[in-house]
């Protein structure tokens, strides 16, 4: 009952701390704030020839080491609330399943390019769409816990064969990601980038602290839900805990430099 709360607390607090952020905060007010528990990072390593279609011609992808990444991201949403209001309960608290790549704007500004967010629930999907623009599908999913491992599996409803099934535990000790190191590349994105229903290319500014993460072992079956084969074993990561604030979408500037 009162968890919800404390995590609303604590996303107001957020931007008491900026001093890690790789850009100042954007102008005005956030207006969505969401808690991430559970989290999953699988990460594939991937030729950028074969990622660049699927990202528009207005952004370009970005890599690490030459490589670009194909991420699937399996986490609990809690604490899900407009600015201003508390968690609405029953309503503010789903699963959720993305899958993403890793690019930069114009102003070469790095974010997230979402291939496809699936959620467990119908009115969290056809909120996003609405107020987003985004990916959004409807899934039926499943977080549990055995042990020490956390089984995760997701079905796309409507398209067969969308389907994501493993299971992962932490190994290590909780650390913040190095200056420079893959784990920085990763995680530490701090705006993401989708196109508006005219086609135009928007960019949501997003605020959080440092993510904590874990080394995870991972076993995964099935990770036919992202819309190319991924090759060979993934890069596997997990956290506890993220709260996260985010900015009303804008269009970005295509042709010199950007906002």
């Amino acid at each position: 009952m009162f968890e919800p709360i404390r995590s609303a607390g604590r996303q107001a607090r957020l931007l008491d701390h900026v001093e890690h952020r790789p850009w100042p905060l954007p102008a005005g007010r956030w207006t969505l704030g969401e808690t991430l528990e559970d989290v999953l990072f699988a990460h594939w390593r991937m030729s950028p020839e074969v990622l660049t279609p699927l990202v528009p011609d207005d952004v370009e992808l970005d890599v690490h080491d030459g490589a670009a990444w194909v991420g699937i991201v399996a986490l609990r949403v809690t604490a899900l609330r407009t600015r201003g209001l508390l968690p609405v309960p029953g309503m503010s608290s789903f699963l959720q399943l993305n899958v993403r790549t890793y690019v930069r704007g114009r102003d070469e500004k790095p974010g997230v390019w979402f291939l496809s967010l699936d959620a467990s629930s119908r009115l969290a999907v056809e909120g996003a769409r609405r107020r987003f623009g985004l990916p959004f599908f409807h899934a039926r999913l499943s977080l549990d816990e055995t042990g020490d491992w956390h089984d995760v599996e997701c079905a796309r409803i409507g398209e067969r064969g969308r389907v994501f099934s493993g299971r992962y535990r932490p190994v290590g000790k909780e650390l913040t990601s190095a200056p420079g190191s893959l784990e920085e590349f990763l995680v530490e994105r701090y705006c993401l980038y989708a196109t508006d229903r005219k086609g135009r290319l928007v960019r949501g500014e997003i605020h959080h602290e440092p993510w904590l993460l874990r080394n995870a072992e991972a076993e995964i079956e099935l990770a036919t839900i992202a819309p190319l084969e991924l090759p060979g074993s993934a890069v596997c990561h997990v956290a506890a805990r993220q709260d996260l604030v985010v900015w009303p979408l804008e269009p970005v500037q295509v042709t010199g430099a950007g906002g």
